[in-house]
């Protein structure tokens, strides 16, 4: 061959190359990928719920669905809105196959200013919790996956349609969207912990007083549990009653650095884990005390779900509100919550001993006989897993001025009560003073937890959030530690909480044969050409010549 033709040889050559590697760039830019959010895989008691399965490999589908559609090897992509529950309800009953499920939520609940319509609000609101409940309590052989609604969905979802429209569903055949999560399998969670913390303002002690003083604890949970754990950030539940806590041990630290205006009650305030759980944490808490301490409790405040409400808060107890105590508490807060204009109810509901199910997190401490009570924006106890910080228990639903509130009126009835106010007209916590509340650090925690999802198998013992707590809460009172336990046996969890969704544009089998026909005719000719310059026209026309017969060659 001569040097010309070897050049033009590997010119060509390189060219082709070029232009397959260009089709297979071309091919790649189809794919997209998206963070998504798995349903929550657990056991309880043996039982096994919620996502089974957790890799995705299928066509993507829409509603609305074509009559007699089989979505055995289909992922079906829905906007949260437009997911009848029944389809989903009458899948799970009848576990009907289902290849998977994508859920777009929406990227706000309502705008920060409040300005978003309350119709559409409750809505999202109502459905959302809807959901929960139907997959938090069954068993959902197929994944399950959560995403954010944007632009880019609604795109996905206006060509999934289109091709529906066709009368074909989306196969190998007739090309398509197709929806990939590489997951491995799911593995335990292995020795699940949960951890407690504590803090103390130590009263004033009378000279020649040996007496141990009086106890008054304030009390939140701060985990959380809901259908899509790295969601699960339960801005109001219980978020906001971790952040009013924080702000009463900071009011309360001014007054108990000077021993001018330091109580003669000790305050004891606790963050406890396990909430969700029957508040595992906060029985194990209870028991590591010694006696002597929690007979030492006076009476003990427990904060949940407080961020969300105007004009009523309610105040749950054990004990009947004709008991002396409990009416002496009462009166306590019902002072300063008319002072403050806001109305403070009051509901009794019994314990049942032999149940161990607890609705309130005082009941544990009733459990001790300690006498307790929890302050809640919710008049009556949830269900068991519901109200916990599900998917709709965001920044956005939690009212800053509503924590606000909650810290002023037990900050208020505390004082009156540790420092023998009642019946004077005294706002120990008064606006513009140095002990006024304080809003930029409310709503600085409030955020914070509020971007930190708290479920308690996937927060490790010295995990960063359970440092801040403790850090914060060393900077107000004293002898802080870390209280940590196993969660107890009756729940098992599950990884594989996050993953990454690829989403990619199939061609149709007769994309795929037209492309392999150009690519092969442009390969041939380009063949010929090489020959015809490299060779001659005679040489190529002998290629494609039948070589003659042995038989004739030999005569």
């Amino acid at each position: 061959m001569s040097p010309s033709g070897e050049v033009v040889a590997s010119i060509s050559s390189a060219v082709a190359v070029a232009l397959v590697l260009l089709a297979c760039v071309e091919l790649g830019d189809a794919a997209a990928a998206v963070g998504v959010y798995r349903l929550i895989q657990y056991d309880l008691a043996g039982a096994p719920l919620g996502s089974r399965a957790a890799a995705l490999n299928h066509h993507a589908a829409a509603f609305p669905l074509p009559p007699g559609a089989d979505l055995s090897r289909s992922a079906l992509v829905a906007p949260l809105l437009d997911l009848p529950l029944s389809f989903l309800r009458e899948y799970l009953v009848e576990k009907k196959h289902l290849g998977g499920l994508l859920i777009l939520l929406p990227k706000k609940l309502s705008d920060k200013n409040g300005t978003g319509n309350d119709v559409d609000k409750g809505q999202v609101k109502g459905v959302l919790a809807e959901l929960e409940k139907l997959l938090l309590h069954e068993e959902v052989p197929y994944p399950v996956y959560f995403a954010f609604h944007d632009d880019d969905f609604d795109n996905l979802l206006a060509d999934i349609r289109k091709i529906a429209t066709s009368g074909q569903p989306a196969s190998a055949t007739t090309g398509g969207y197709k929806l990939v999560v590489p997951s491995a399998e799911p593995r335990k969670v292995t020795s699940p912990t949960i951890s407690n913390i504590q803090g103390w303002l130590p009263g004033l002690k009378g000279e020649g007083d040996t007496e141990q003083l009086p106890t008054i604890a304030i009390v939140a949970n701060y985990d959380t549990f809901g259908a899509a754990p790295a969601l699960s950030v339960g801005s109001d539940s219980n978020g906001s009653g971790v952040v009013a806590l924080l702000e009463i041990a900071r009011l309360f630290s001014r007054l108990y650095s000077n021993p001018k205006t330091r109580g003669r009650y000790n305050l004891l305030f606790g963050l406890t884990s396990g909430g969700p759980y029957n508040y595992n944490g906060t029985s194990k808490w209870l028991r590591s005390f010694d006696q002597r301490v929690r007979e030492s409790i006076d009476y003990a405040i427990c904060l949940n779900s407080v961020g969300s409400w105007s004009n009523d808060l309610w105040m749950h107890v054990s004990k009947p509100p004709e008991n002396p105590y409990i009416k002496k508490i009462f009166e306590d807060f019902s002072d300063v919550s008319k002072e403050m204009g806001v109305s403070v109810g009051i509901k009794h509901k019994k314990i049942n001993v032999s149940n161990p199910r607890v609705a309130w997190e005082h009941e544990q401490f009733s459990r001790f006989r300690v006498t307790a009570l929890t302050l809640s924006e919710m008049s009556s106890p949830p269900e068991f897993l519901e109200s916990t910080g599900g998917l709709h228990d965001t920044r956005e639903s939690t009212d800053v001025d509503s924590v606000i509130r909650t810290a002023k009126l037990v900050s208020e009835s505390l004082a009156r009560h540790i420092y023998g106010l009642k019946g004077r007209n005294i706002d120990v916590f008064a606006e513009n003073s140095s002990l006024a509340i304080n809003p930029h650090y409310i709503q600085s925690w409030l955020d914070l937890l509020s971007r930190t999802p708290r479920v308690a198998p996937f927060l490790q013992k010295n995990d960063p959030f359970i440092a801040a707590l403790k850090k914060e809460l060393s900077e107000h009172t004293a002898d802080v530690h870390v209280q940590n336990d196993a969660l107890d046996g009756m729940f098992t969890f599950y990884d594989a909480t996050k993953a990454t969704l690829n989403v990619y544009q199939v061609a149709s089998v007769t994309f795929d044969l037209l492309f392999l026909l150009v690519l092969g005719s442009y390969l041939i000719v380009l063949f010929c050409f090489l020959v015809i310059t490299t060779r001659g026209v005679d040489d190529l026309i002998n290629i494609f010549r039948r070589p003659p017969s042995r038989k004739l060659k030999g005569a």
